[in-house]
């Protein structure tokens, strides 16, 4: 009986497995084609039958893709929009987040569902007015209005460091009180430090959002010289429709920043993502 359950339950974990690697070979196989036609002539990339070691490998096919276009200008820009979102989005989402999880006031867990409510809104919803408003402010084709919105917070990152600032003993919040600690102070030296794994989800999510961001720099954003990276690959496509390669090189390269920043951070990511539900 013992030999029995042990083999049923080694059997179920076997077969959990291979399933788990045949979903992720079949999520990662888009990716695998992307590379793999970066590193092929032009004329191979849609071959019959597929090509799927490229043979011999087309290196110059990078150098080429990120000189058509300026993409270092584009780079530039994006990193702008990143770095400065990153710095709204977590002073704005701490502050509020905090308030939610630990001061006292009338009516501050409606007000916190009417935010949560928010999340409900598609962005189809807010374009125009949000666009009527940075346009009649003279924000139109400026780094701007994809900036200061990150300010004013955002109800999932609010809703997630709520749960995790939830999470942490209120002991070493009265004992910065003993020694003297005001609110800001309690924050930034007390809170902050030990919630590095809420942060860090914060973090990537807003990356990675604003680095994939399409529609909003269509929206705001005319001239090339302030296009992101974004809005240069689909510059790109108009420009060599047909270089397929080159495409896939340069999506390659916009790609790899994003898959570096969750591949170093990922533990702290799903650490955050799993602590954030330890309180109601």
């Amino acid at each position: 009986m013992v030999m029995t359950s042990n083999v049923r339950r080694s059997v179920g974990r076997a077969i959990v497995y291979v399933l788990l690697i045949i979903f992720s070979l079949a999520s990662l196989l888009p990716f695998y084609w992307m590379v793999s036609a970066s590193l092929k002539p032009n004329y191979s990339v849609f071959s019959f039958p597929p090509q799927w070691i490229p043979w011999p490998l087309e290196w110059s096919n990078y150098p080429k893709a990120m000189t058509f276009v300026p993409f270092l200008q584009f780079f530039v820009n994006t990193l702008i929009i990143v770095v400065s979102t990153l710095i709204g989005s977590l002073m704005s989402n701490i502050l509020v987040g905090y308030a939610f999880a630990r001061l006292e006031a009338r009516g501050k867990n409606v007000l916190f569902y009417i935010v949560l409510s928010t999340m409900m809104l598609p962005y189809a919803v807010l374009m125009v007015p949000q666009y009527a408003i940075f346009s009649s402010l003279g924000w139109v084709n400026t780094f701007l209005p994809l900036i200061v919105p990150s300010f004013f917070g955002n109800a999932f990152f609010i809703f997630l460091l709520r749960q995790f600032f939830m999470g942490i003993p209120r002991d070493l919040e009265d004992a910065a009180a003993i020694d003297g600690a005001g609110l800001f102070s309690t924050i930034v030296r007390i809170i902050i430090p030990v919630s590095w794994p809420a942060m860090i989800t914060v973090c990537i999510f807003q990356i990675q959002f604003t680095w994939n961001d399409f529609l909003g720099p269509l929206i705001y954003l005319n001239k090339q010289s302030m296009f992101t990276l974004a809005l240069g690959l689909n510059d790109f496509i108009g420009q060599y429709t047909g270089s397929w390669n080159l495409l896939m090189a340069a999506s390659t390269v916009i790609l790899l920043p994003i898959l570096l920043i969750f591949y170093f951070g990922q533990r702290l990511f799903i650490g955050g993502i799993v602590m954030t539900g330890l309180k109601d």
